[in-house]
């Protein structure tokens, strides 16, 4: 099969997505002299208000697209500095309550490193392990809750597995235990139907870049409750109610909330036409031997699929299909290590099959010829790949 495109086919959204052409738009709109270049901080004129008034429509996009009232709706840089807030701002806040937060072992790094850090300040972590589907049971959480835990911070989409925890179950032990439940939601937002009331969550991440917005923002949704306190961890100006300071910037939350609009008006067709794609590109692969689907295939995401290919290294697959398939062994925020992925240790993959495994996820630009060919040459170079290690002198132990 022929492409028309010099470049790879790209197929790791789940690491970032292009900005969508009407999100580009919108953010450029206020970029300029001749656009809405304000200071939302700037009270006293025109260019201020107009710039608040962005920011504030913003809001209430991203409120509309999870349920929630838009004052619950806090601006931050990225999921990294919303899952930092969340998890030190609450960890901090309740520390009189007591130092004890629950996590898992398959959670982001932003998450992972957080707790980390709380550890080192005298906090006791309790890092549950996931079941070999990547989710994390309530049973699990249950059995961990304690009258000193302070806080549960669980992933609702996992970003290497694309598999979904029960988060409304497991809110429905933590709410009633008084502790809040902290949602990495990066993943989730756009991919899948959120109802923050619904589901139970009393805070929860976005980062703008995985709904084909820009880099370099995101949002933290925090329920409104009198017990539920956040100690900010960025000072100097009380901007987003005090809990996060710095200006607003306005081209940036503009362009996520419309980029929100666009997701949640085309959502369920969405998601219908990525499973197909998805659907599409494993059946494609099934002539070949020995590839393992990582994760659970029921409780997922469809964007993104993770495959084990047995006799393989994941990095020699990744480099041999680089000019023709952009795909990733791991988060994006992980690819710098030679470590197997902590994701797929926790779920119990040796060394060996973690090594061999990539991340492949389609997105909104995504076509079906794209994944034809991708499929076509991952068949290929496998192949090829397995049978040079065959015949090398070390395979036949000569």
């Amino acid at each position: 099969m022929t492409r028309n495109s010099n470049l790879p086919v790209y197929l790791d959204n789940a690491a970032t997505t292009p900005v969508d052409p009407a999100v580009a738009a919108v953010m450029a709109e206020c970029l300029t002299a001749e656009g809405v270049f304000g200071n939302p901080a700037s009270r006293s004129h025109c260019y201020g208000w107009d710039a608040e008034e962005r920011v504030e429509q913003a809001r209430v996009e991203l409120a509309e697209c999870i349920g929630c009232d838009p004052r619950e709706v806090v601006w931050t840089s990225g999921a990294t500095e919303s899952n930092n807030l969340a998890i030190k701002g609450v960890a901090l806040a309740r520390r009189d309550r007591g130092r004890h937060v629950i996590t898992s072992r398959a959670e982001h790094k932003a998450v992972i490193d957080s707790c980390l850090w709380l550890a080192r300040q005298g906090f006791e972590v309790t890092w549950l392990d996931p079941e070999p589907t990547g989710v994390v049971a309530p049973e699990a959480v249950a059995a961990a809750l304690r009258p000193e835990t302070v806080l549960v911070s669980l992933m609702a989409v996992n970003n290497e597995l694309g598999v979904c925890n029960d988060i409304e179950a497991i809110a429905a032990l933590t709410r009633p235990a008084g502790v809040p439940l902290h949602v990495d939601a990066a993943q989730a937002l756009g991919k899948m139907p959120l109802d923050v009331a619904a589901l139970g969550a009393d805070l929860m991440s976005f980062s703008g870049h995985k709904i084909y917005g820009p880099k370099g923002v995101g949002a933290l949704y925090v329920r409104r409750h009198r017990d539920l306190v956040v100690e900010p961890q960025i000072h100097g100006g009380g901007h987003e109610r005090g809990l996060r300071s710095g200006t607003l910037a306005t081209h940036q939350i503009a362009a996520m909330g419309h980029a929100c609009v666009i997701a949640d008006a085309g959502l369920g067709a969405e998601m219908q036409r990525l499973q197909q794609l998805r659907t599409r590109f494993l059946d494609a692969l099934a002539v070949l031997p020995d590839v393992k689907l990582n994760g659970g295939a029921e409780r997922s995401v469809p964007g993104i699929v993770n495959l084990a290919f047995g006799g393989v290294d994941g990095e020699a697959l990744i480099l041999a299909l680089s000019a023709d398939v952009a795909c990733s062994t791991a988060s994006a925020c992980t690819t710098a290590t030679i470590e197997p992925s902590h994701v797929l240790r926790a779920i119990g993959l040796d060394d060996a099959l973690a090594h061999a495994s990539i991340r492949f996820s389609v997105g909104r630009f995504t076509t079906a010829e794209e994944v034809d060919f991708a499929a076509e040459r991952v068949v290929d170079t496998v192949t090829r790949l397995r049978s040079a290690h065959a015949e090398s002198p070390l395979a036949a132990g000569r």
